[in-house]
């Protein structure tokens, strides 16, 4: 019985899901997340995809992970992880470093067989004595007892093997209290139109769930602390997702038809996925033959009237470099997701960096500035998306959105929000007073933004194209002092957004001398590492940059008020060298990784006091 289990209250736990990919471990932890998110729990996760995707079964390079913390101030998906599930002998050689001290580690027992360990490189016959392991072991007979849930059900073994993982989340969810009829209906709703896949998994989840009970005695049972909600819908949501949902937003709020042009790409596909099932809401997305092409497809769109997106990533982005320079000088909107990756080239698809700042910065011919903001979080996705929109459409520029593969496959528990929560988006029309014949492309209101004529709008034919304009005329203009004055005029309109973005934000010790500095989807390490530090008696405040260019009104004065800037970041330096050129009476510090990874906490901890000590 579950009294007489030794049950652990705590404010936050982390679970490590890892298998073989193929072997359904992304799917068991966002069923566990959901069903998190369900009962009020704060959710984050890092879903760990094999950098060689097609590697042979059972070996090292193959194996895929997805770490998911649940509980109360959840930030990140934690260092590591209180319950491993290693659903082979290589996945508990892989993941066993993510195991926290006194943690619970499950594994399928069935598969540490002599040729599976093998396949590991192991050397001796016993995995857990090779491997040094002293933490509790629960070896579970995962495939034979999936196969006996299943005896009657006529599938054949390979079908039956593939519900291995979800006898393993059952026995998981009795670990950590989940409601299992949630988790249920979240397995009939995914395989809806599998309804014999559905009840079967249906049975092995139970089988799981029951099994936990049967050891009772053996084992640590967690009880996670929930939130208090604000009032609202909640649901799990990953980056992707949401930065699709928000361009959906936009599109309501402007009044102007979403159209997306791409190519697929890892990590940034499920942009194109989501959108495509969005024809109800009138979203047109089209899959083109290349980047070239998706970035082409979506300026001709920009200037048919539509909000007009394209979503790449790192590969992808250098080869649109040319077109976005076209939207520049053309002053088109356009919206430009990189949801960034690991590498140069083909580099490392499935992992996570900020390596892209520079060149989304500064990556086109000739003076080419854009609008460039990143999302701080998964469902921060969502608002920054919007953001990006807005700010393109009401200021006539391309905006480049720096997500990354951490937060783009990672998710959290996300209130839907109500569509009054997000300000109407007012595109810069031709004024009436000027339809009568005197408009000409490139005349501007107060704030340098050029007027945005809809094709097919009585008195508004123009063309526009690659070539420089004439700054009243708009015809066509070689004139040197002429093309100077557009230049500058380009750049202080993106200048002038600083006035429409809020302004620069300090949390934790405001007091503090050392600043600790961020961009992007690393907030959630950061953040936490700060307030460790201020917890432990190491004053810091914290400060975290969604705008990128141009950077808040107030961020180069609040800086300068710090003896000590730290700027940690997924790269060798790119935000702290832009800062730097921006404050060079500073000596700002940095905190660097380029491993395909997250920061960890500790990381991050460790290197601003070894920086301040």
């Amino acid at each position: 019985m579950l009294e007489k289990t030794n049950v652990k209250v705590l404010d936050k736990v982390v679970v490590r899901f890892s298998g073989d990919s193929g072997d359904g471990m992304q799917l068991a932890g966002n069923i566990f997340t959901n069903v998190s998110a369900g009962v009020g729990n704060q959710v984050s996760t890092f879903p760990d995809y094999p950098a060689e995707i097609r590697a042979p079964q059972g070996s090292l390079s193959g194996v895929s992970g997805f770490q998911v913390s649940v509980g109360k101030g959840v930030h990140t998906p934690g260092d590591k992880c209180d319950v491993l599930v290693a659903m082979n002998p290589a996945a508990l050689k892989q993941n066993i470093k993510f195991l926290k001290p006194g943690g619970v580690i499950l594994v399928d027992i069935d598969s540490f067989t002599e040729a599976d360990m093998k396949k590991a490189l192991y050397v001796t016959d016993n995995a857990f004595k090779e491997l040094g392991i002293t933490s509790q072991v629960l070896e579970v007979p995962v495939t034979s007892m999936t196969k006996a849930a299943l005896a009657d059900s006529g599938m054949d073994n390979k079908s039956m093997m593939k519900c291995r993982n979800i006898f393993a989340l059952g026995l998981v969810c009795w670990l950590f209290d989940r409601p299992l009829p949630a988790a249920e209906n979240f397995i009939r709703n995914k395989f809806a139109k599998k309804p014999a896949i559905a009840e079967a998994n249906i049975k092995v989840i139970e089988a799981g769930y029951n099994y936990g009970h049967n050891i009772h005695a053996s084992v640590s049972t967690y009880r996670i602390e929930t939130e208090d909600p604000r009032p609202g819908v909640y649901t799990d949501i990953n980056g992707n997702t949401a930065t699709a949902w928000g361009l959906i937003m936009a599109s309501e709020k402007s009044g102007r038809p979403l159209f997306l042009g791409s190519y697929p790409i890892t990590p940034a596909t499920d942009i194109l996925h989501e959108l495509a099932k969005r024809k109800d809401l009138g979203v047109k997305a089209v899959q083109m033959e290349d980047e070239i092409a998706g970035v082409c497809s979506a300026i001709g769109a920009s200037f048919a009237g539509n909000l007009a997106v394209t979503s790449t990533s790192g590969p992808g982005l250098a080869l649109k470099s040319e077109g976005i320079g076209l939207a520049v000088i053309a002053e088109l909107p356009l919206v430009v997701i990189d949801v960034q990756r690991g590498g140069p080239s083909t580099g490392l698809p499935t992992k996570t960096e900020q390596t892209d700042l520079m060149q989304a910065l500064y990556g086109r011919n000739g003076e080419s500035p854009v609008v460039v903001v990143a999302p701080a979080s998964p469902t921060d996705c969502f608002t920054m998306a919007f953001e990006a929109c807005r700010l393109a459409i009401q200021h006539m520029t391309p905006v480049i959105l720096l997500s990354d593969a951490f937060i783009g496959n990672g998710s959290s528990a996300w209130r839907i929000p109500e569509a009054d929560e997000y300000p109407e988006i007012k595109p810069n029309y031709v004024p009436a007073e000027l339809r009568d014949g005197s408009w000409k492309p490139y005349q501007r209101n107060e704030e340098l933004v050029r007027y945005w004529a809809i094709p097919g709008t009585e008195g508004l034919a123009h063309r526009l194209g690659g070539l420089e304009k004439d700054a009243v005329t708009s015809a066509i203009s070689t004139d040197p002092v002429n093309h100077e004055k557009m230049v500058l005029t380009r750049r202080e309109k993106v200048a002038r957004v600083a006035n429409d973005i809020p302004e620069l934000e300090v949390l934790c010790n405001k007091d503090a001398d050392t600043i600790l500095v961020g961009w992007g989807g690393t907030y959630g390490h950061l953040y936490t590492a700060a307030e460790e530090l201020n917890e432990n008696g190491t004053p810091v405040a914290f400060a975290h940059f969604r705008y990128i260019n141009p950077l808040p009104k107030n961020a180069l004065e609040v800086l300068k008020g710090y003896k000590n800037i730290i700027v940690a970041e997924l790269n060798t330096g790119m935000f702290a060298d832009y800062l730097q050129a921006k404050l060079p009476g500073k000596d700002i510090r940095r905190i660097n990784k380029i491993q395909g990874q997250p920061f960890l906490v500790s990381e991050v901890v460790d290197g601003v006091r070894n920086i301040i000590k």
